[in-house]
């Protein structure tokens, strides 16, 4: 089937080949001879069975591992297939679309990734980022959310412009949650909690979009307040710390002080108990010893006078030598100065 030279001919010394070649060249190649044919042009019937063949083998097709087929009949979806070869009719009466459903899908709201050239660098969208807190304080608060296919069919055909529903939906989600909370939940202890309940909100509005999709995680990114505002929000932040700081220093000096003074009080009150327990049982024994004393006192009354004379005298007068004398006999005797016991000293 090459080209007739022809030097007359419009394109020069080439000129396309006859038709009645082709098709007596292509009969001898193809076994369309063996098939059969109806009245004398049997060539242009073979041709459609052929056509025919090709067209419902063309139903035949292969749904990955990852993927779900799913079939539609004249744009309605009428089933799902699993992975594997299936079969569906040819188009245009029927088509399949084959969604990744086990793919986790990212998507990042507050900011977008500038890609592989710019990596690690991201572009702020604060449309999406400021929020309001419960005390109606500004929050700029960027995250992302990982999502998975579910329900393909339902994926499909019950939501449209699904990444800008997924968004749309996980925004309206983390604006509630942020505007339950306080801004310092929010910035500090309060994350995990408010990470799980915008992705339980999230799920929640999914559902009732009947949309097939399983919300994996919700992760917060960066959470701080707007740059306009920051360095207020710094003193602020200083002026916390320095409280939580001398309120700490105050409990450590009362945790050192409460233990001391407990402890001496718990001693001046054992002392004083003692103290009270001694003269309590010296003022007994003092009663006692009167209550004895008293009895020799009404037997021998003279006798029991001089003895408490004396010991009374020993008592009030103990580094003093002592000299008893007799009255009766004392008179005789001549009183003198114990010179020798006695340190002179001279008068300058």
């Amino acid at each position: 089937m090459g080209w007739q030279d022809n030097d007359d001919s419009p394109w020069g010394k080439k000129q396309p080949p006859d038709l009645r070649d082709v098709i007596d060249k292509l009969k001898k190649s193809l076994p369309i001879n063996k098939l059969p044919l109806i009245g004398s042009h049997g060539f242009i019937p073979s041709i459609i069975v052929i056509a025919l063949i090709l067209w419902l083998a063309s139903g035949i097709f292969f749904v990955a591992p990852d993927e779900v087929g799913v079939v539609k009949r004249f744009g309605k979806a009428v089933r799902t297939v699993m992975p594997g070869p299936n079969y569906h009719a040819p188009m245009p009466i029927e088509t399949v679309m084959r969604p990744k459903v086990t793919r986790v899908q990212r998507l990042e709201i507050g900011f977008r990734s500038l890609g592989e050239r710019q990596k690690g660098r991201v572009r702020a969208v604060p449309s999406e980022s400021l929020m309001l807190t419960k005390a109606e304080n500004i929050i700029n608060l960027t995250f992302i959310v990982q999502y998975k296919i579910k329900d393909a069919a339902a994926y499909l055909f019950n939501i449209k412009d699904q990444t800008e529903t997924v968004m749309a939906a996980a925004e309206a989600a983390m604006r509630e949650t942020v505007g339950k909370n306080d801004i310092d939940d929010t910035l500090t202890t309060g994350k995990y909690q408010i990470q799980q309940e915008t992705k339980e909100n999230l799920q929640a509005i999914l559902d009732s979009y009947k949309a097939g999709i399983h919300v994996v995680a919700v992760q917060l990114q960066d959470v701080h307040p707007p740059d306009q505002v920051m360095a207020a929000f710094k003193d602020v932040a200083s002026a916390k710390e320095d409280k939580s700081k001398l309120i700490n220093e105050a409990h450590g000096y009362r945790n050192e002080i409460l233990p001391k003074a407990k402890g001496k009080a718990a001693q001046i009150t054992n002392d004083a108990i003692a103290y009270r327990e001694s003269k309590i049982i010296q003022a007994q024994g003092d009663a006692s010893r009167f209550s004895q004393m008293l009895a020799q006192y009404k037997m021998a009354q003279d006798i029991t006078k001089k003895r408490l004379y004396i010991e009374m005298m020993e008592e009030i007068l103990p580094k003093v030598d002592k000299i008893i004398i007799d009255k009766n006999v004392g008179r005789n005797i001549l009183p003198h100065l114990p010179l020798d016991k006695k340190t002179v000293k001279t008068m300058q």
